[in-house]
């Protein structure tokens, strides 16, 4: 049998360290939390069917976002999807930052996608959910909200950002009033949304 000589083997052997440096770094996958309650989507759009949750302060898989874009493609215990990242934050030197303004210094991969089907057109330029996340007291509706808005279906209306407690509707979205109750309510980017009629505010999401 043939051996191999010193020269060889050192060169094996460091061969076989840059492999494995290189498995230890792909394997040290970018992580980002969830700052609210956040859908996961299965492409990068408020048209995409949601296909997952990213509970707030949970920790994702961010494998990389669209460049030019808001859209991410994360794993949410174990599901692969898209999240919006104005909602996603990662630690940057001991400081919290929202991955949206940081990405280059984080240095998130960029990533691309492919259409694969047919999804709902948007328009040419939607318009945006707007407004501070959270800071707004949750309503617990009662049964007979989820009857009516089941009763009285909306066509859905799709605006640039996610459905999130605290986001603000534009005044151009007509929102139907429920009887006996004081909030509205909306089809946002295919979730039924409760809205306080004064400030325009989500209050309620039905998931």
């Amino acid at each position: 049998m043939k051996t191999l000589s010193p020269h060889l083997l050192r060169a094996v052997a460091a061969a076989g360290l840059i492999l494995a440096a290189g498995i230890s770094t792909a394997a040290a996958a970018m992580t980002a939390t969830a700052v609210t309650d956040l859908n996961v989507r299965a492409g990068p759009g408020p048209q995409y069917p949601i296909v997952g949750l990213a509970a707030r302060g949970s920790t994702t898989v961010l494998e990389g976002c669209i460049e030019g874009s808001l859209w991410c493609r994360v794993n949410a215990g174990g599901v692969s999807g898209w999240a919006y990242a104005k909602y996603l934050a990662a630690d940057q030197s001991g400081s919290t930052v929202v991955i949206s303004e940081r990405r280059a210094e984080l240095g998130v991969p960029v990533v691309t996608y492919e259409t694969t089907g047919s999804t709902v057109a948007t328009p040419a330029e939607p318009l945006e959910l707007i407004g501070p996340v959270e800071e707004v007291d949750a309503v617990t509706p009662p049964p007979a909200v989820r009857t009516y808005i089941t009763s009285n279906p909306m066509d859905p209306v799709y605006l640039d950002g996610e459905v999130v407690l605290g986001a603000t509707l534009p005044n151009t979205v007509a929102a139907r009033q429920i009887p006996d109750y004081n909030y509205e309510y909306v089809m946002v980017n295919g979730q039924p949304v409760l809205v306080e009629p004064s400030t325009r505010r989500i209050v309620y999401i039905y998931r």
